[in-house]
């Protein structure tokens, strides 16, 4: 009895070894896969967060001086340099799940939880800098003439603060809906990969 037993056992030993190896070339694919999902997100972030500043010079050419010497413009490219330094760490924590050195199901656990945690500070950081652009739409008036500025400015308070509340709710929404499809879904994925793993 015991070495059907046992016999039973080395034959179920394999298939765990296959769902492992499975799991791991699902992980490792180049073009396809959870983690090359990722990677490709993490990379049109980056693209296009270098690509908006020059937009928005682009649509102002008629008057350079201004834009180069507009608080706004260079708060919004502090802003994307900030966004595309966050996108390249976490391109970085996507490309070290490829890898396989050490113990894989605790570095791949390690390194999904960097990137919800990771996640969950852009959203927060995406708020805080919501508020303080709408700061800064408020006050810079008094400091540099904008022509838009000063339209805005000539609405009563009421509706200016109502536009921006609509606005923050707007985001809080679709912010939390647009990481999970980009972000989220790949890495509950991933974490359900990891749990079948042995």
């Amino acid at each position: 009895m015991e070495l059907d037993d046992l016999k039973h056992i080395w034959q179920q030993t394999p298939a765990r070894n296959t769902i492992n190896k499975d799991i791991m070339e699902i992980i490792q694919h180049k073009s396809y896969g959870p983690v090359a999902a990722l990677k490709r997100a993490f990379r049109k972030r980056i693209v296009l967060m270098a690509f908006l500043p020059f937009l928005l010079l682009m649509a102002n050419l008629q008057d350079v001086h201004k834009v180069f010497t507009s608080v706004l413009f260079w708060s919004y490219v502090a802003f994307c340099i900030g966004m595309i330094i966050f996108a390249y760490y976490n391109y970085r924590i996507a490309s070290k799940m490829e890898v396989m050195d050490g113990m894989v199901r605790t570095n791949l656990e390690h390194q999904i939880n960097l990137l919800e945690k990771r996640a969950k500070l852009e959203i927060v950081a995406l708020r805080c800098t919501l508020l303080f652009f709408i700061a800064l739409i408020e006050v810079l008036p008094y400091f540099q003439h904008y022509r838009m500025l000063d339209k805005w400015h000539s609405l009563p308070l009421m509706v200016r603060i109502s536009a921006y509340a609509g606005i923050l709710l707007l985001q809080y929404i679709l912010n939390r809906k647009i990481k999970q499809r980009k972000v989220g879904r790949h890495l509950d994925y991933l974490k359900e990969l990891v749990n079948e793993m042995q």
